[in-house]
């Protein structure tokens, strides 16, 4: 099997969706498999969620970490590769945190995603079916949010909904 250029994975927390695209990107016909990790790991539920996902994803894989600059870390892969981001949800946590411009980061990734050779896979969660967050900080997350996967969604290929492990097709063919 070979990928479209752009695929977005999408779901709620723990909804299957990182294991889902792992699945796809082992189904690829293309190597190497690069693994952009956004994630930072600041306590212990987090080292052992990134090392259950480690785990999981045995020795196969090139891991590239890059909490902050996943454009960086598209440029200069081989078309021949395949690509997962996991996650572009934790991505824009930590730009969020960092005060950083959203839409101009947002920019400079679709850009970059546009650009690389190679297919890539984007891992991202669907934040907006819960309630309304209380506080103004996880508002504005939350519709940043949004905005991010709205703009992934318009420029994938194919986009799919991870709901209680099943795979939803929204767009395109998996």
């Amino acid at each position: 099997m070979d990928l479209q250029k752009l695929t977005v994975v999408t779901g709620g927390a723990a909804s299957g969706k990182s294991a889902h695209a792992e699945g796809l990107a082992l189904a690829s016909v293309r190597t190497p498999r690069i693994y952009i990790a956004t994630a930072q790991a600041w306590d212990d539920e987090m080292k052992a969620k990134v090392a259950t996902h480690r785990d999981r994803r045995g020795s196969d894989w090139v891991t590239i970490e890059a909490p902050y600059d996943l454009p960086g870390a598209l440029e200069g892969l081989a078309a021949e590769a395949v690509v997962l981001i996991d996650c572009a949800t934790l991505w824009l946590t930590n730009h969020l945190l960092a005060e950083a411009d959203l839409d101009a980061e947002a920019e400079r990734l679709l850009a970059a995603l546009a650009a690389c050779p190679a297919p890539v896979i984007v891992v991202t969660n669907e934040v907006g079916q819960g309630i309304v967050p209380d506080n103004a900080l996880a508002r504005r997350f939350r519709n940043a949010q949004g905005r991010l996967n709205q703009r992934l969604a318009a420029a994938a290929d194919t986009v799919v909904a991870v709901i209680s492990g099943l795979p939803l097709v929204l767009k395109g063919a998996a």
